[in-house]
C-alpha cells in the first residue's frame, strides 16, 4: 500500500510539473532505460524524438496507461465483495445494443481484456491504423459499422460531459501560436496627417515617431504635418500595415459623380464654338446656319453676349456657342469648363489669318479642341482661299487636301453657300469623337452665361454635359443654389426637362452664379446650403492670399516635387523677328526634366488677353522691348502670372535656364511707381526737350528710373533730369497732378507718349 501511495504521489507531483518533464528523466522515476519510454510513444503513434524531449500531458498519459495495464494486478478477491455492482452494471450495458465484447488481445505476451465502455478513453488520441492493427480480422470485417457508431457515441458523451477534459497536443499548441502571435496593427493614413494624430492612431507615443522621423533626417514637431509617403514610412517602420483612408468631402457626397458605364452610355449631339477675328462673319456664319435674322437685331453688328443655340441636321442636332471671340471661351476654360468638342475657326478670304485668328488658333489648341476652319467671304472680289490655307500651315493647321488632318471648307454667309457641307463636316468630326453621355442621371452640366434680371432675378444659361435636367430640380450651381422655377429653350419656349449637349435658360437661383461654374442636381438641399456657405468662406480665402502660379522664382521647386513637366510661354516681341527669335531661342533649351512650349506669340503690347491666358494655361508672359498695359498689369497681379521683361533676348534664355537648374536668385525686383502721360512738349535751348505731362496713377519721383513707351512699345530707357510743378524743382508728383519732366541724354519725346517711372527695389531674403 505505500508503495502504491508513492505512485499516487509521484502521479501527482509529475501532473503539477509535467511542462518540465523529459523523457530521461521519467526512465529514472520508473527504472527503465529512456530508449524504452521513446519506443511506446513511437508505438502509439507519437513522435518524440529523444531522450531529452519534453513530455506533454498527453504523452504522459500514455507512458502511464501502458505501464498501469502492464503491471495490473494479478488477485482481484478484494472486488468480491462487490460483485452485485459490477452484475447491476452488467444488466444496464446489456441493454445497450452498441455495447460489443473486444476478445482479449495479446500485449507485451501476457493477455488482458479491454472494457471500451470506460468513458476517459479518448480514441481520437490514437491513430486509425493503430485501431484497425489492434482489432482480429474477424471483428473489422463483420462489425465496422458497430465500431463507428460506438466511437461516435464515445465522442458525443464526452463533448456533453462536465467533467474536465484533457486537451490533445496539437489544439494546446495551436492555442499557443495564438496567443504567442501578434497580430500586425492596421493604420489608416490620409494625405495629410499631424505627428501626434499619428502616434494616437499607432498607439506610440509622439516622442517615438519624432524620434524615428529624425533618424531619418527628419525635423517635425508634434503638430507637424507629414504627407501620406512619410507617415506610410512611420507605420511601416513600426511593423504596422498602412491602409489610405478616403475622406469624403460634403461635395464629393453630395455630387454623385461615378463613372457611368458602356451600357450606360448613349450618343449625343456636339457642342461647337465659333470663334475668329473680328468682322470675319463668325454671327453671319451662325445666322446663316440657323436661318435667322440675328446680326440686325444686335447693336453695332457686334455680337455683345454669349448665345447658345440648336440646329436641327437631318435626324441630328448641334449645339452652336457663339461668343464675343476667344475671350470667353478661355475664361470658361480657366475656369476648368471644358464645354466644347468642336470649334469653327472662321477666316475671311480676303484678309486671311489676323491676329485675333492666331490667338483663336492657340488658345482652341491648348484646350485640346478639334479645329475646322471655315474659309468665309469667298463670294468677295479679292477673295483667296489657297493663300488662307498657306497661311493656316504656318501656325501648325495643314488642311486635308494637302496632306494634313485640318478640315477646311470654303463658304459664303451671305449666299448661304456651302453650309450644308460645313456641318456635314461637323458631324463626321463629332462622329469620329463617340461622343456620349448618360441622360438617365442626375443633371451635370456648365454655366455659360448669366445676369440679374429685374423682373424674373437669377437667369442662368446652361449647358447640361451629363443627365437630364427638370423642372423642380434643386441645382448648386458655384457659390448659387436654388430649385429650378421655370426653364426656357434656346427658342425661348418653355420646356419642362433638358437632356445632354442641349442649352437651357433656368430661373429659380439665389444669386447670379458666374460663367464657367459647374452645376450640378442634388437631393439634399441643407447640405447643399452647407456647401455652398463653405464655397463661400473659401473664396474669401483664397482671395486674400495669392494663389501659387508658376513663375520662375519657384520653378525649380517644382520641377523638384515633381509637379512640373511643361514650362507654357507667351511671347510678346515688338516686332515679329523678335517674337520667331524669342520663341526658337526658348524652346531649343528644353531638357529631360522640363519641355519648354510656347503655347502664344505676338506682336504688341501684353493684353488682359495674354494674361488670360497664360492663367488658363499656367504660363509665363516674356515680353521683349514691350510692355503691359494698365489692365494687364491688374490683371497678372490678382491671376498670379508671372510677367518677365527684357530687352536682351539672352537675358531671358540665362534666366530661363537658371530657373530650370535652380540657381536663380533675384537680387532686386523692378517696381512700377507710376505712369505719366506726355500731352505737350516744349524746346528749350541749351536744356533739349522738356515735356508737359499728366500722372495717371501712382506717383513719380525725381530719382526714378523712367522708359519711354510709344504704342505699347519701349523706345528708350534711362533717368529723369529734372521733375517740376510750375517753375519750382519737386521730389515727387502724384496721380492726377501735373508736372514738367526731361529725360536724361533724350530729346525725342512726343505728345501720346507714357512714361513709365520704376524703382529697382532689393528683395528680402527669405
Amino acid at each position: 500500500m505505500d508503495s502504491q501511495r508513492e505512485s499516487l504521489n509521484l502521479q501527482k507531483g509529475l501532473m503539477n510539473n509535467m511542462e518540465k518533464i523529459r523523457a530521461y528523466e521519467l526512465s529514472k522515476i520508473f527504472g527503465f532505460p529512456s530508449k524504452n519510454i521513446v519506443n511506446v510513444l513511437h508505438e502509439y503513434g507519437v513522435s518524440t524524438k529523444n531522450h531529452m524531449s519534453a513530455l506533454s500531458e498527453y504523452e504522459l498519459d500514455v507512458i502511464f496507461e501502458y505501464y498501469t495495464q502492464k503491471n495490473q494486478a494479478k488477485d482481484f478477491s478484494i472486488f468480491d465483495k462487490k460483485k452485485e455492482e459490477p452484475k447491476e452494471a452488467a444488466e444496464n450495458v446489456s441493454d445497450n445494443e452498441d455495447f460489443t465484447p473486444v476478445p482479449e488481445i495479446e500485449v507485451g505476451r501476457k493477455l488482458r481484456t479491454v472494457d471500451t465502455r470506460v468513458n476517459n478513453v479518448d480514441l481520437d488520441r490514437i491513430d486509425d491504423e493503430k485501431i484497425e492493427e489492434l482489432i482480429p480480422e474477424n471483428v473489422k470485417q463483420g462489425d465496422k459499422k458497430q465500431k463507428i457508431n460506438q466511437k461516435k457515441k464515445q465522442q458525443q458523451r464526452q463533448q456533453h460531459s462536465t467533467k474536465q477534459k484533457r486537451k490533445p497536443e496539437n489544439v494546446i499548441k495551436k492555442v499557443e501560436k495564438k496567443e504567442k502571435k501578434v497580430e500586425p496593427l492596421n493604420v489608416l493614413v490620409p494625405n495629410e496627417i499631424t505627428v501626434g494624430e499619428l502616434a494616437s492612431r499607432m498607439k506610440k507615443s509622439p516622442a517615438e515617431i519624432i524620434k524615428k522621423l529624425m533618424l531619418l533626417g527628419i525635423m517635425a514637431t508634434v503638430n507637424e504635418t507629414l504627407d501620406f509617403d512619410t507617415a506610410s514610412l512611420m507605420v511601416e517602420e513600426f511593423g504596422g500595415i498602412v491602409e489610405k483612408e478616403i475622406i469624403l468631402t460634403d461635395e464629393e457626397i453630395l455630387f454623385d459623380d461615378f463613372e457611368d458605364t458602356a451600357e450606360q452610355l448613349k450618343p449625343r449631339s456636339p457642342v461647337v464654338v465659333v470663334m475668329g477675328h473680328v468682322d470675319h462673319g463668325k454671327t453671319s456664319l451662325l445666322d446663316a446656319i440657323r436661318d435667322t435674322n440675328v446680326t440686325e437685331g444686335e447693336f453695332g453688328g457686334i455680337t455683345q453676349h454669349i448665345g447658345a443655340h440648336r440646329v436641327r441636321v437631318g435626324e441630328k442636332k448641334i449645339t452652336f456657342l457663339d461668343t464675343p471671340g476667344h475671350e470667353a471661351f478661355t475664361a470658361m476654360r480657366a475656369r476648368g469648363a471644358l464645354v466644347t468638342d468642336i470649334a469653327i475657326l472662321v477666316v475671311a478670304a480676303d484678309d486671311g489669318i489676323m491676329p485675333q485668328t492666331i490667338e483663336a488658333i492657340n488658345h482652341a489648341k491648348a484646350a485640346e479642341v478639334s479645329i475646322i476652319v471655315a474659309i468665309n467671304k469667298i463670294d468677295k472680289d479679292g477673295a483667296n482661299p489657297d493663300k488662307v490655307k498657306q497661311e493656316l500651315m504656318e501656325h501648325g493647321l495643314v488642311p486635308e487636301e494637302w496632306g494634313g488632318d485640318t478640315i477646311c471648307v470654303e463658304v459664303s454667309a451671305k449666299k448661304r453657300q456651302n453650309i450644308k457641307e460645313l456641318l456635314e463636316m461637323v458631324l463626321l468630326v463629332a462622329e469620329m469623337k463617340e461622343l456620349k453621355a448618360n441622360p438617365d442621371r442626375k443633371a451635370k452640366g456648365t454655366v455659360i452665361e448669366s445676369q440679374l434680371d429685374k423682373g424674373r432675378g437669377s437667369v442662368a444659361t446652361v449647358l447640361v454635359q451629363n443627365g437630364t435636367l427638370h423642372v423642380g430640380d434643386y441645382v448648386v450651381a458655384g457659390t448659387a443654389s436654388g430649385r429650378v422655377r421655370a426653364m426656357n429653350n434656346d427658342k425661348g419656349k418653355s420646356v419642362k426637362k433638358a437632356g445632354p449637349s442641349i442649352p437651357v435658360e433656368i430661373l429659380g437661383l439665389s444669386e447670379v452664379p458666374e460663367g464657367g461654374d459647374e452645376f450640378y442636381v442634388v437631393e439634399d438641399e441643407r447640405k447643399a446650403r452647407s456647401v455652398v456657405e463653405n464655397r463661400k468662406f473659401q473664396e474669401k480665402k483664397e482671395k486674400q492670399k495669392s494663389a501659387t502660379a508658376i513663375s520662375l522664382d519657384n520653378l525649380f521647386e517644382q520641377i523638384e516635387a515633381g509637379k512640373m513637366k511643361d514650362l507654357n510661354i507667351v511671347v510678346k516681341a515688338d516686332v515679329q523677328g523678335s517674337v520667331e527669335a524669342v520663341k526658337q531661342s526658348l524652346e531649343r533649351i528644353s531638357n529631360d526634366e522640363v519641355r519648354v512650349n510656347v503655347i502664344h506669340g505676338a506682336v504688341g503690347a501684353i493684353n488682359e488677353s495674354d494674361v488670360m491666358l497664360a492663367s488658363a494655361s499656367n504660363a509665363i508672359i516674356v515680353g521683349f522691348n514691350v510692355r503691359p498695359t494698365n489692365g494687364a498689369s491688374d490683371a497678372a497681379e490678382d491671376a498670379g502670372v508671372d510677367l518677365r521683361m527684357y530687352r536682351v533676348i539672352y537675358d531671358a534664355i540665362e534666366d530661363i535656364e537658371k530657373a530650370m537648374k535652380g540657381m536663380l536668385e533675384p537680387t532686386f525686383r523692378e517696381e512700377v511707381t507710376g505712369h505719366v502721360e506726355i500731352r505737350t512738349t516744349f524746346k528749350v535751348s541749351g536744356v533739349g526737350t522738356i515735356g508737359g505731362a499728366y500722372v495717371l496713377d501712382g506717383k513719380i519721383r525725381r530719382d526714378s528710373l523712367v522708359r519711354v513707351v510709344r504704342d505699347g512699345i519701349v523706345i528708350h530707357e534711362g533717368e529723369l533730369n529734372s521733375l517740376k510743378r510750375f517753375k519750382d524743382d519737386v521730389k515727387e508728383v502724384n496721380a492726377g497732378y501735373e508736372c514738367g519732366l526731361s529725360v536724361s541724354n533724350y530729346n525725342d519725346i512726343k505728345d501720346g507718349d507714357i512714361i513709365e517711372a520704376y524703382i529697382m527695389a532689393q528683395v528680402e531674403p527669405e
